[in-house]
Parts: structure tokens; sequence; C-alpha cells
């Protein structure tokens, strides 16, 4: 996830969110009563779901979130398939079912090999010398291709009412720079398989000298790891802000031509860029300098047909997926097709199918009680800011400034994207993503100069997921992720604030995270907190690492807390402040007990429910590698340990594994 007046709810609104009956919204049939909930929670609200649940052969996992996106494919593959089956379906539709069509021709696809490519590889290989790198990288970067360096347009962090150009490092075909760097077995046995799997896809472009060519990739990629900054520094909004001209960006990374880059990639008018990891440019404008133009036009080559196999034939889509999902997530089987070609046409024109999607499966009474409960939590935030017993009044003034201009987007954007100009072809898969790619690209450079669009949405209604954004200091809840077990609206209020309720808590805790509490409510990185309040702050945000830290889900390999943080910090805020909001709700009464179970537990279930997940161990480890999320079973439990009102519910008591002791939980905000 991207980091993400009501003083009592009346029973008029309760009912609302339940029916005149509640259930208790808690899935029963998973509840495993042979493990003791003071000892394992998770393993008790999820224990049945565990055991008879097998991963499927084509995941690398299996929880709540996959489960709601296999149960909405269907839904998006009757749109995109009555879109290409409708010949009289107007423009949007009628380029929705060109692209499924074009994604599905699998004989035309055969047929071509990888033809499709044949332009963009004549451009590689016919470099003459490096003076052309900087516009062939942009040129790449266009269509989607990953080169050393990636060039975006967005808010300037320091001055949100702006747009501005973006420099970050990129590059990597591992998805780490530990996966070259570190000597563990793991990483050693994956590097040698990356060596063969490149030299294959070089082999069956037709390169006579694939397996030196892979050699010399593989040398020129471990030496940008090497300059590159890890995740754990890239966490940091401060250091990753750093504005210069492209005059200055020459100094700080000489014997590139960044003006050139600036000029093909379509900024080069912009007053200034904004570096993210100005060392990295200096190591990777050396990298090249040092590197043969033979090495340099293979690395673009390998880039070049990494990014576009899954869309050539098969032999390209199977090799392709032999590595990229069964060696590095431990994934049996691919996709279906239909699968594949859905997400494609999402990839490409996904709004354009998420304005069906909500017109004929989010009814317009759910987007409304959500609005409602999103108040409820911005409400709870309010007041647990104001009774903040670690925090000074100067520093809550400022929060409660930042909370009153916080934006909630709840279901669907206001304003549909316009795909006017994008061209697709029913017999041209390779071509479409080429031109998606590009019209992507070309509509956020159209920003520079322009009043930032607020409308806009870096998700599709139909994504099971939320974000929160620090320059717009808004959290955005597409309307697929607002169903059950996240949002039931048939079940007691209990677990919906457990559920929804604390993933909504966790979206706005980014905004007051490590990272998005630097930013004000304007979206602007600005330091509003007073030094005393600061050092507090990471006093108990050092608690929640050194937590995380001891968790260890295979030998050897444990979750990265300093990594996990603005993630840990947004669980641990989502469910204090949606238990706070929950407590409101009940106006002072007490909780029903449904299915002999109190408002308490249900809302503590109701949140294990929400994490519930099985993991192959190799997406496992990857996952511990390029985070920042912990693994669902220790959201579950990592959060709730701190609270004392679960201790209380469970009757969890020293000796318990579960028990923390007072002075050790942590609450933050």
């Amino acid at each position: 996830m991207k980091r993400y007046l009501l003083s009592t709810l009346t029973l008029s609104l309760m009912a609302a969110f339940a029916t005149a009956t509640p259930t208790s919204g808690i899935e029963m049939q998973y509840v495993d009563p042979s493990v003791r909930v003071q000892d394992d929670f998770f393993g008790y609200v999820n224990g049945k779901w565990l055991k008879t649940t097998e991963i499927p052969a084509d995941k690398p996992s299996y929880g709540t979130g996959a489960m709601v996106n296999d149960a909405i494919q269907p839904q998006v593959r009757a749109i995109i398939e009555a879109a290409r089956d409708d010949k009289k379906a107007g423009p949007e539709a009628r380029k929705i079912g060109d692209m499924y069509a074009s994604y599905m021709d699998e004989a035309k696809r055969a047929q071509l090999g990888y033809k499709p490519l044949a332009g963009e590889l004549a451009k590689i290989r016919g470099m003459k010398d490096k003076k052309a790198l900087p516009a062939l990288m942009s040129r790449l970067s266009m269509i989607g291709v990953a080169t050393p360096f990636g060039m975006r347009v967005g808010q300037d962090a320091r001055e949100s009412t702006r747009y501005a150009a973006y420099l970050g490092q990129r590059g990597l075909g591992l998805p780490d720079r530990d996966y070259y760097l570190k000597d563990e077995a793991r990483m050693v046995d994956i590097r040698a398989k990356y060596l063969k799997h490149m030299e294959t896809i070089l082999g069956m472009v037709g390169r006579a000298d694939a397996a030196k060519a892979a050699a010399d990739i593989m040398a020129f990629e471990t030496e940008l790891a090497k300059v590159q900054w890890s995740r754990v520094e890239n966490r940091d909004p401060v250091k990753r802000y750093n504005k210069m001209t492209i005059a200055k960006l020459a100094e700080t990374a000489p014997g590139f031509d960044w003006k050139a880059a600036a000029d093909a990639a379509g900024m080069g008018k912009a007053d200034y860029v904004i570096v993210a990891q100005p060392t990295y440019m200096t190591g990777m404008s050396r990298a090249i300098d040092q590197a043969e133009l033979a090495t340099l036009k293979s690395y673009l080559e390998w880039q070049l047909v990494r990014a576009y196999a899954p869309y050539l034939s098969k032999p390209f889509v199977d090799e392709n997926f032999a590595f990229y999902r069964t060696t590095l997530n431990g994934v049996a089987q691919n996709l279906p097709l239909w699968k594949r070609a859905v997400a494609g046409v999402e990839d490409a024109l996904g709004e354009a199918v998420g304005k069906q999607y909500v017109t004929q499966h989010f009814p317009a009474e759910r987007k409304a009680r959500m609005d409602t409960l999103v108040k409820n939590l911005v409400e709870a935030y309010r007041q647990s800011i104001e009774t903040l017993e670690w925090m000074g009044p100067e520093t809550k003034k400022e929060a409660q400034a930042k909370l009153a201009k916080f934006t909630p987007k709840i279901g669907y954007p206001n304003k549909w994207r316009d795909y006017t100009t994008l061209a697709i072809k029913p017999n041209d898969l390779v071509g479409n993503m080429m031109r998606a790619s590009t019209f992507d690209y070309k509509r956020g450079l159209a920003k520079l100069g322009k009043p930032i669009d607020r409308e806009e949405w870096g998700m599709t209604p139909q994504t099971v997921n939320a974000y929160y954004s620090s320059t717009m200091n808004e959290i955005v809840f597409p309307a697929a992720i607002l169903q059950p077990p996240y949002f039931d609206m048939r079940a007691d209020d209990a677990v919906n604030y457990g559920a929804i309720g604390a993933v909504i808590g966790h979206e706005i805790g980014h905004g007051f995270d490590d990272s998005g509490s630097q930013s004000d409510g304007d979206g602007n990185l600005r330091d509003w907190w007073t030094a005393q309040d600061r050092a507090r702050f990471k006093e108990r945000t050092q608690m929640l690492v050194k937590q995380y830290s001891a968790y260890s889900p295979l030998p050897g390999y444990n979750v990265n807390g300093q990594l996990g943080l603005g993630e840990n910090i947004g669980d641990n805020s989502g469910i204090f402040i949606a238990h706070k909001a929950y407590q409101i709700s009940l106006g002072g009464k007490p909780a029903p007990v449904i299915d002999g179970l109190t408002g308490d537990q249900r809302f503590f279930m109701g949140w294990a429910q929400v994490w519930r997940i099985k993991m192959r161990d190799e997406a496992m480890i990857n996952q511990l590698k390029v985070g920042p999320h912990s693994p669902g079973m220790y959201r579950a439990s990592g959060a709730v340990i701190n609270h004392p009102a679960f201790h209380e519910a469970f009757g969890i008591k020293e000796g318990d594994k579960m028990y923390v002791a007072p002075k050790d939980r942590v609450s933050i905000w």
C-alpha cells in the first residue's frame, strides 16, 4: 500500500452497517478451538483455514486479498468479454475488447515470435557510440523498459501545488540489490539461475554470444546494485528530496549527458529535477563510463526482452514465468490465459473497465456507509491526538491541522480518465502495451506547468487494495476492497471496525508514521514537530522496530523491522484508533454478545481475519527482502498484543505467549 462531526453513532446508523438481526461477521468455521487464543491469536482465528487450504498452483501465496480478487476476476472478465463481443460498442468499449482479443490470440503470437520487438532491437543493436545512450534510455523508459534511471512527473514534495520532474534509481533485473550482493545460499543460487535465464532469453532472440552477454550484464547490474540505496534508506523522504538544475545534475553525476536524457524524456524545459538518490546517479554515471559499449547494448537488449517476454510467443512466456514466478516465488503453474489477458487490459485501460465495474457491482449505499465509517475514524484520531500524553500542545496543534485537511476518496473517482488518444489494435499485443505505456507516460508529462489534478486516482476501482498519498494528504479506498471479510454490511459493527475500520485507520496512520509525519496537511515536506516530541515519537517507534525484527517466519530469515516501520506504525495506529471509533459507535451502551463473542472479541478477530494468509517459502523470503509489509501472521498478532483491550478481551495473563507487559506495549496514536 502507498502510505493511506461525530460524537455518537445512533441506532439508525448502526442499522446501516447491519441487518435487523446482525451476524457476528466472524467466520466461525475457520476458528480452531484446539489452539489457545492466549498463545496464538492468528492460529486460533484462522487455524482450520490454515489446515485445510492449499495455495493454488498459480499463486505464490493465498489469503484474504487473493480470495476477494479471485471473486472479482470473473466479474471483470464478463465486462471485458461483453465489450469484445458487442459489435455496436462505442470507441472506449471497442478498445477494451480489442486489447483483450490481442492478448488471447496465442496463434498470432506464436506466428510472430519476437518480431514485434524487431524495431526496438534494431535501435539498440545499431547504436554506434555511448552518445546515443541518454536518448535511447529515455525512449525505452517511456515504453516501460527498466533502464538504470527513471524520470517521471509528480507533485513537488516541498511545493505540493505544482508538478515537478523526478529522477530515481532503477535498472535491476532481480528484485533488490541484496540479490546481487548477499552471500547467503539462496541468493547465490538465484544469481546462478538468473545468469542461465538471461542466457536462454538472449539466445532466443538470436544472440550467438548469449553466455558472454549474460555474464557481462550480470557484472554491470552488480555495479549498479553496489551504488543503489537500500530500501531502508529510500524510506526517508527528506533524504530523497534533492532539488537541482540539469546543469547541477551534470556536476553531481558527470560523464552522462543529462540534458540529452531530459530532452528525450520530454522534460528538458523543466526548471529543475528532484533527484532521489544523488550518490547513486554519480555511481551509475561512473559504471556506464567504465562499461564497454557492447555490454551496455546487451544490457538494454535484455531489459527490453525481459519487459515484453510475457506478451510474446509461448516459449518466451514460459521461460519468463519459470524464472520470475517459479524460481523467485515458488509458483508451479502460470495463470490461465484469460486472467493474464484481463490483467493486460487493466494495465492499459483500467479506469475504462472500472467505470463499468462500479456501475454493475458497487451499490451506492455501500459508498455512503463507508463515508460514515471514515468520519468515525477521523473523529477518533482527533480525540486521540488531543489526549496523547507524550505529545506537547504545539505539535498537537499541527497534527490536528493536518488531520483537518485530510481527504478520503471512497469507491471510484469523480472524473474518469480519457483514453481517446490511445490506439489499440486487435492483432498487436506488444504494440498495444508499448502505446499504453507511452500514453501513460505522456499523460504524466502533460501535467508539468498545470494545476494539481486532485480528482486523479492512483488505483482502479476494481483493485483490492488501498493507499495513502503524502503529497495529496488523502486516503484512497477502491470499491473492490469494500466487501467481506474487509467490510460486511450484514454484520454487527464490531467486525467492520476491526476489519475495514482498522485498515482505514492504518492508511490515515501513514500520514503520521515516521515518513508521512514529515509532511504537513498541505502535502509539503516540513518539520512541524518540536525536537522533544520527535524524540519521544522515535523512542516509541524504535520499540516497534525491535518487536517486529524478532519475528522469524523461516530459519535464518527475520522481518526487517526498520524497513517495515511505516506499515507497522500504520497497523498499530489503525487498531488503536479503530477500537476507539468502535467505542464511540456504541454511544455508551454495552456491545451485544453474538456467537458467544463479546464486542471486543469480535473486533480483534475481525482484524485477524483480514490478514489470513499462507505463503510459499520462496515468496516469504522475497517478501522479507523487498517488504515493506510484515507477513500476515505478524500483522494479525503484532498489532493487537500492544492493546490493553486485547489482553482483557481474551483473558491474556503473564505466562501466555501473547502476553506483553504493560510497560513494553507500544501505543503511538
